[in-house]
């Protein structure tokens, strides 16, 4: 079994000293939950997707994006995020919304690249990701695309005692290149000798921040050459929606990097596989909340058809589909005593009776067409 093995490389760089990259992980930890994964990819990838895909793939672009940008301090809600990607690129100006955009700009860079079946992983592709993650973002030293070489009178730490301690990374450009360039190795020695993607993937993102090569967006780079493994891998969606898992997670996601750095410094047998467990179980989280939304949405779509069908046989009218899309659009339940007072609803009966207006709701509730609860809510109904 390839995970017997740990792959262990031993590099010696100039100044920061030894550096190794191993698996670091028991052979049967993560088996189960490989297993697991697999099944819920191939129930997933089995489920109509193409009916969906645009909009699934619009909703996880927002939500990833809110979630890496805001694991690095980003600011954004979730709902200025979507309205940062709905705005043109050339008419962002503020820096917030700037790294947004900038987030967008490297995952479509990535997604492209890492669809090519001879794609493997490089330094280049790290300095073209970084310089997408950074560019027009201020910063007193960082570099879109450059490397980072502090001067002596300037310290790169990562970290704080809050998650586990404080770490002293490279510091000297020419041994993060070195560093950078045996990752790439290893990790080629991994492809080669047939590692699966979802342990690859999350060493690649924990060796990375390691070394963290660069001034700036060390994070957002990060989760997206961890992403990039797994899209070139044929995983489709939960690479970038494993993000969100990373912000709801996000104390114990910053804590595990020092527990694997510091389980190593101790020579432990299997120090990285906490971090490795932790990814598995984030994109088992992703692979099964994208199906569980498939379904919703393939639910919506099937609802949909069968309210236009209502109106073009004229079994509902015109107001009565009004009411039922606008719900629809709202995407949350609504009182029932709100609903009636509401304006959008007033202003469809305003030369008609309130008498029309309760008849027109208990049509729709007769079809199930709204479904009113315990509690006075309405929403939308289901077929």
């Amino acid at each position: 079994m390839i995970l017997t093995r740990n792959f262990e490389m031993k590099v010696d760089s100039s100044r920061f000293g030894p550096f190794t990259f191993s698996i670091g992980l028991e052979a049967s930890a993560p088996v189960m939950l490989l297993q697991r994964l697999a099944d819920a990819q191939a129930r997933f990838s089995s489920s109509p997707l193409s009916q969906v895909a645009s909009r699934l793939e619009q909703e996880v672009l927002a939500s990833s994006i809110f979630s890496t940008n805001s694991i690095e301090g980003g600011t954004l809600s979730e709902e200025e995020t979507k309205d940062a990607l709905d705005a043109d690129p050339k008419d962002v100006e503020a820096q917030e919304q700037r790294r947004v955009v900038n987030i967008k700009r490297a995952y479509d860079l990535a997604q492209n690249l890492a669809q090519d079946f001879a794609w493997r992983l490089s330094v280049d592709f790290m300095t073209q990701i970084h310089a997408a993650v950074t560019d027009g973002i201020s910063h007193p030293y960082n570099r879109p695309g450059l490397i980072r070489n502090n001067p002596k009178n300037i310290v790169t730490r990562v970290g704080d005692t809050a998650h586990g301690g404080i770490y002293k990374p490279p510091q000297y450009e020419g041994d993060i290149w070195l560093l950078l360039d045996r990752l790439v190795a290893w990790h080629n020695e991994l492809v080669d000798a047939g590692m699966p993607a979802p342990i690859r993937a999350p060493l690649v993102h924990y060796y990375f921040e390691l070394i963290h090569p660069f001034w700036d967006g060390n994070g957002r780079v990060g989760r997206v050459l961890e992403a990039s493994v797994l899209h070139h891998a044929g995983f489709r969606f939960a690479p970038f929606a494993v993000a969100r898992y990373y912000l709801e997670y996000i104390d114990r996601y910053f804590t595990l990097f020092n527990l694997c750095r510091k389980q190593a410094e101790k020579k432990e047998p299997h120090p990285n596989a906490p971090f490795v467990i932790f990814h598995l179980e984030g994109m088992l989280s992703a692979i099964n909340r994208l199906h569980d939304r498939v379904n919703v949405m393939v639910g919506e779509l099937l609802f949909e058809t069968r309210l236009k069908r209502l109106r073009d046989a004229k079994e509902i009218n015109i107001r009565q589909y009004a009411i039922v899309a606008q719900l629809m659009e709202r995407r949350k339940s609504i009182r029932m005593d709100e609903l009636r007072r509401a304006p959008w609803l007033e202003a469809l009966y305003v030369k008609l009776g309130d008498k029309t207006k309760q008849r027109d709701l208990s049509r729709l509730r007769e079809l199930k067409l709204l479904i009113v609860d315990d509690k006075g809510n309405v929403r939308p109904g289901a077929e």
